[in-house]
């Protein structure tokens, strides 16, 4: 395998927008979470990483462990591009547990050299660790190669294993139709894979999608989910204003007839800036999920300071009548370093919240009955970075900037659960059935705010993050 030139890293020059909390990079460029795991006692994440810039530039995997999904300890760089299976980029992929060995099933990115850097072609391959930290690439890849029907985008394998063979997920494109899809494969031993074809696939460029990248996985309460990221889906009044978004189905896959059929597809996050989720089990059977908090084409401004992007918080996903849940990992209480507020509040007109650290803040709002109507601020001064608004069963969101709503539809607003980081907010309302994961930038002094034309009594809980 390749090794890094540590030398030429780039470095953090300021530390305005660091967050406190979230899985970042050191220094340089971070995108979709990989390999998500727990083996030998660590949960594991990877993550899509250039270290040489805070540019996106040819992906490396970044890779940090944790005992309890709250603190993070940074690790060597796990896979790095430049083999023969991976030239142009090691892009995402998943982790598995064979024995005693941790498996990487991986996209290598190739460019066919003529300067066009949307001229390309991909393939999947195998890495392996005993130790989880130190990997070796598989001698024999790529392990899988694109079928002749597909097109070139061809990656991001989702790895599980179901009586006693092993499957996965990758999502591509139909060469016939342009059309998005995801193949399934089947191994008895990770190494030789034989395809099963498409388990389901758009039914229409503007409507479904004309690429399905990042797929994953999973089955909940008997059921099976797939989530996926979906390119190139057409706003459909309030729903998909996303340049590309996450979304599911919940069904039942057909391991003998190779179909997967599920409900239609749903957004899984409502905000700006969620993209190319995976999840893992923790040893006591909870699904846990991390998402990139994705820029796509907005500006970044931490990239001045030699960085780019973080990952969302661990998030528990249930599931209930067909609806995913998404809610803040348990081992979040961790964080809390001190009560701020705890107790009812009387919401007449515009109040501010006044806490120890705005930017650093947990909050649990708890409606007794459903207000007329709510609104929740992050301010800089006298601008509005963030605001949620509830009114007739509607959440809305708005921020600062271009494109500024984004929307959910509610039945009564029972609950809020909202963490603030230096640079992202992320709000999980009425249980988590409805989900806002916001970036943000603020270059003076941020307050908390709440307000309501019609006067309600919420209990709130508001900690002082670690």
């Amino acid at each position: 395998m390749q090794k890094p030139d540590s030398s030429k890293f780039v470095h953090v020059t300021n530390q305005r927008y660091r967050q406190h909390y979230h899985i970042m990079t050191p220094g340089g460029w971070l995108n979709d979470p990989n390999g998500l795991c727990y083996f030998k006692g660590y949960y594991h994440v990877f993550y899509q990483f250039h270290p040489y810039s805070s540019q996106w530039g040819p992906m490396h995997w970044g890779h940090v462990r944790s005992h309890d999904l709250v603190h993070w300890e940074q690790l060597p760089i796990a896979l790095i591009p430049g083999d023969p299976e991976d030239s142009g980029g090691c892009f995402s992929g998943s982790a598995i547990i064979k024995g005693d060995r941790l498996y990487l099933i991986y996209t290598g990115h190739h460019y066919y050299g003529d300067g066009d850097p949307d001229h390309f072609w991909e393939n999947q391959n195998l890495a392996y660790s005993d130790d989880g930290v130190h990997f070796t690439k598989y001698q024999h890849n790529p392990i899988i190669e694109a079928p002749a029907d597909n097109t070139q985008h061809f990656r991001d394998p989702k790895v599980w294993e179901h009586d006693g063979a092993y499957y996965l997920v990758l999502g591509s494109q139909h060469q016939g139709d342009k059309l998005g899809r995801i193949l399934l494969y089947r191994s008895s031993d990770l190494l030789n894979w034989k395809p099963c074809g498409p388990i389901i696939q758009s039914q229409g460029k503007s409507t479904e999608g004309w690429m399905w990248e990042c797929p994953d996985f999973f089955s909940l309460n008997g059921q099976d989910v797939l989530v996926y990221s979906p390119m190139g889906i057409q706003p459909q009044g309030k729903r998909f204003l996303n340049l590309s978004q996450v979304c599911y189905r919940i069904g039942h896959l057909d391991y003998r007839t190779h179909h997967f059929i599920g409900t239609p597809q749903q957004e899984l996050d409502h905000g700006h800036n969620f993209y190319a989720t995976q999840s893992m089990l923790t040893p006591d059977g909870r699904r846990i999920q991390f998402g990139w908090l994705s820029p796509f084409n907005e500006k970044i401004p931490e990239q001045a300071d030699g960085w780019a992007g973080s990952l969302t918080l661990p998030r528990e996903l249930t599931l209930v009548n067909n609806i995913l849940h998404v809610r803040p990992a348990q081992e979040l209480t961790a964080l809390r370093n001190h009560t701020d507020i705890n107790g009812n509040i009387n919401v007449n007109g515009q109040q501010d919240l006044t806490v120890t650290n705005p930017q650093h803040t947990e909050l649990i709002f708890n409606f007794q009955e459903s207000p007329h109507d709510f609104t929740w601020l992050l301010n800089a001064g006298q601008e509005i970075l963030i605001k949620l608004t509830y009114q007739d069963n509607q959440l809305t969101l708005t921020r600062q900037g271009k494109d500024p709503y984004r929307y959910a539809t509610v039945k009564g607003l029972q609950d809020l659960h909202i963490f603030i980081d230096t640079s992202s907010v992320e709000i999980f309302a009425n249980d988590g059935v409805a989900v806002f994961t916001e970036r943000y930038y603020a270059n003076e002094p941020v307050k908390l705010a709440v307000a309501a034309t019609k006067e309600c009594q919420p209990a709130v809980q508001a900690y002082q993050l670690k």
